[in-house]
């Protein structure tokens, strides 16, 4: 049986000691989306939000994001990140804002939770710049698609592109 790595032999949270880990390219690729009503879609797409370019901002919130993520989450190690991308398209037949976020660093720890977060406010944002008009969006299937790199290797999520 796996045992969780961020705790201690009496039950005390630690962040886990990556100093011997070798250095390699690590690179990971998370996704979400974001549910809303057609006329709410229809608004980012033609770009007509008051507050601004939706999903400009929501791109932006997102890197800002994944280059924060030590601060956000707790044991997390802070990472000098190589890359940051974040994409976003708009389903019109699902009402969806689909987002993707891939994250790359040379390092001895992986980057799923930098592009975990980087999905995650984005999401968000996007949820807050539209909330005046569409309370009901609904933030979902934030997962981890792949990973590459350090000692677990490669994983890619069963039906994930």
């Amino acid at each position: 049986m796996s045992k969780l790595t961020h705790i201690d032999s009496k039950g005390n949270a630690k962040m886990v000691d990556v100093g011997e880990k070798q250095s390699t390219q690590r690179i990971a690729t998370a996704s979400g989306r974001v549910r809303m009503a057609a006329n709410t879609l229809q608004l980012i797409a033609a770009g007509g939000h008051k507050k601004g370019d939706v999903i400009a901002i929501a791109r932006i919130a997102g890197i800002q994001a994944a280059k924060n993520c030590s601060q956000l989450i707790p044991l997390c190690h802070p990472l000098m990140l190589t890359s940051v991308e974040v994409s976003l398209q708009l389903d019109a037949d699902q009402n969806l804002v689909i987002i993707s976020a891939t994250c790359k660093v040379n390092g001895q720890t992986g980057v799923e939770m930098e592009a975990l977060t980087a999905v995650s406010v984005a999401a968000l944002t996007i949820y807050d710049m539209c909330k005046a008009v569409d309370k009901d969006m609904v933030i979902e299937g934030i997962c981890l698609d792949e990973k590459q790199g350090g000692n677990s290797g490669h994983y890619q999520r069963a039906g994930s592109v």
